[in-house]
């Protein structure tokens, strides 16, 4: 059977995963009675509830006699670990891009990746009946950055389709007949070569792992290309490290090829075929396995730095062991260190206490995934304020740049530019009119002075605003950036919170709190109004005397507590200061909770 691996790739938000859904449903996947879910390649709990793909899945159609494997890929910068293996492992790329937002910044960053791998794009400009989308200009904007890519002829002679993912179609004309999407299959088919290892199936089987999952059943699978030769289940094999030495050798127990939305046990796997294998018991990704009489590993992509670090701890608070089942620090260790293994963009260190651990990664947004995951699944935890990490290079300290894409009401956009460049030392790089009232302006910012500052964009711009941000380079220090500016509030007790207590504070500041809430000595329950920390007493109760006077004791009315989400809580907390986040809360405290030992570290410090 002829072959095409494709992945499809774009910004987030793009209709990349609901695109797929359609291709599965016109193909033929679906029995025509068969239960569908909206989104079926999101399948874990978090993608559904924040509506973006986290980790690349790969599926399989069948069209007119061509099997063609898909591959739905992440769309933020923070999963480009995701990105660059699975582009490895592909002959082409389809490109969404939305009619009214046109190219955005993560659409350049897996672009870039594509360019640079050779792959001819085919760009499909999605959601054409949006009533703000402009086809037109989205597709000259897509030609602008391929240019400034450096694309070669081939790629900036790309193939172009209008669609729209969620009414099933994609047509070569944009007043075309709207029917279903058999213009984007002919196309794939036509425009993407069949993979060049097909030739290469007589020779000994080798094949680069390029993501790995596990199954309760069966154990490790690593999944990848199959670049040489062929493989039988029950044929023995070893696997290389990068630099060639063995890891182990195993005999493969089972080869599993994705056929429509599930893994089917296949006999053989022939060069050019996405599959799965398992057996092994320490190969892990980017690891090559072949043949015994092969000895030279397969070139693997090196992986983009992580850019920032934070500290896992154990939860030590009064409140600690009360929600959660998994509050051991082995425990914790264990369950990083799982995650290290199938997720390469991380990477994990002991302390020196071995009580915490260091755990690196490409963005907020991938350690608020990882913390909300191991919070599901039972861990009590203490989170430590985001660090940037910097590199030496000829005795020069340099630290990460990112390129900040903002979309704002141009009433606001003096306040985002003052924010950007003025307190968080960034430059301006490009400002124009984004149409309807719309300013896009660019600046490459400091990764520091971006960590909690989503935030206060938000309400800088009313809620209204965009922002997304990639990794753009690595620049000389730009000096001190200033934390956040006011105080907080911290209980002097341990017990559980009161309403008159509470009330009688509420000029002293906002509150996190409401009332009939435990707290303990050292939390930091609410924000203070001034630039200093302020110790208060939410458990003092109202004094009874036996003089009953008329409407002195009308009911308390307390302002609604601000509740945090995760990454606003980590974003907001100082470097003194920790998160603690249980199955069922999250909690904002001081790391050191006797006020004496508070005094004391800041002394030294």
């Amino acid at each position: 059977m002829d072959l095409r691996n494709i992945a499809i790739i774009a910004h987030v938000d793009h209709g990349k995963t609901t695109l797929v859904d359609e291709l599965l449903k016109q193909s033929g996947t679906y029995r025509e009675n068969q239960a569908t879910t909206e989104r079926a390649m999101d399948s874990n709990d978090l993608e559904r509830e924040r509506g973006i793909t986290i980790l690349a899945k790969a599926t399989s159609v069948e069209w007119q006699g061509t099997r063609i494997n898909i591959v739905d890929t992440p769309g933020h910068a923070d999963f480009g670990g995701e990105v660059e293996r699975i582009l490895s492992m592909v002959d082409g790329v389809v490109l969404l891009v939305d009619a009214a937002e046109g190219p955005m910044p993560q659409t350049k960053f897996v672009t870039s990746k594509a360019l640079a791998l050779g792959l001819n794009p085919i760009v499909v400009v999605n959601k054409v009946d949006k009533p703000d989308g402009e086809p037109d200009r989205a597709l000259d904007e897509c030609f602008d950055l391929f240019a400034s890519l450096d694309a070669n002829e081939q790629q900036l002679d790309f193939p172009v389709l209008y669609a729209s993912g969620r009414a099933g179609w994609a047509d070569e004309e944009l007043d075309g007949p709207r029917k279903d999407l058999s213009a984007l299959f002919e196309l794939i088919v036509r425009h993407v070569k069949s993979p060049k290892q097909a030739e290469k199936a007589h020779e000994p089987f080798s094949m680069l792992a390029t993501t790995l999952g596990a199954d309760p059943f069966i154990g490790r699978i690593l999944t990848g290309r199959v670049e040489t030769g062929r493989l039988k289940a029950g044929d023995s094999v070893k696997a290389l490290s990068r630099d060639g030495s063995k890891i182990e050798q195993f005999r493969c127990t089972k080869i599993l090829a994705f056929r429509g939305l599930s893994q089917t046990a296949i006999d053989e796997a022939v060069a050019g075929d996405i599959v799965s294998l398992a057996g092994m018991t320490k190969a892990t990704v980017a690891d090559t396995i072949c043949a015994p009489e092969i000895n030279e590993a397969l070139p693997s992509l090196p992986i983009d730095p992580p850019t920032i670090s934070v500290t896992f701890g154990i939860n030590d608070s009064p409140l600690a062991g009360r929600d959660g089942k998994k509050v051991q620090s082995r425990v914790i260790r264990k369950r990083l260190m799982e995650e290290a293994e199938t997720n390469v963009a991380i990477r994990v260190t002991d302390t020196p206490s071995g009580e915490a651990f260091e755990v690196a990664g490409r963005g907020e947004l991938q350690m608020g995934v990882l913390i909300e995951n191991m919070r599901r699944e039972g861990f009590e935890l203490s989170i430590s304020r985001p660090r940037v990490l910097f590199k030496e290079e000829d005795g020069q300290r340099l630290e990460p740049i990112e390129e900040v894409t903002v979309d704002v009401d141009e009433e606001y956009s003096g306040v985002v530019i003052e924010k950007l460049t003025g307190f968080r030392k960034g430059d301006l790089a490009e400002m124009k009119s984004a149409g309807a009232g719309k300013t896009r302006i660019i600046a490459h910012v400091p990764s520091r002075g971006l960590i909690g500052y989503q935030g206060e964009f938000m309400t800088d711009t009313r809620g209204t605003g965009v922002l997304n941000r990639v990794f753009h380079t690595w620049a000389p220090h730009k000096g001190a950036i200033p934390g956040r500016r006011a105080g907080v509030l911290i209980s002097m007790e341990n017990g559980v919170s009161v309403p008159y207590a509470i009330f009688n504070l509420e000029d002293r500041g906002k509150f996190f709190i409401g009332s009939q809430e435990d707290v303990y000595q050292g939390m930091i329950i609410g924000e203070h109004n001034r630039e200093n920390d302020l110790e208060v007493n939410p458990l003092k109760g109202k004094k009874l005397t036996n003089v009953r006077a008329s409407g002195t004791d009308e009911a308390v009315r307390l302002t609604t507590p601000i509740k945090m989400s995760l990454e606003e809580a980590i974003a907001y907390i100082d470097n003194d200061e920790l998160v603690e986040v249980t199955p069922n809360a999250i909690r904002l405290r001081k790391i050191h909770l006797d006020p004496h030992e508070r005094k004391r570290a800041s002394r030294s410090a």
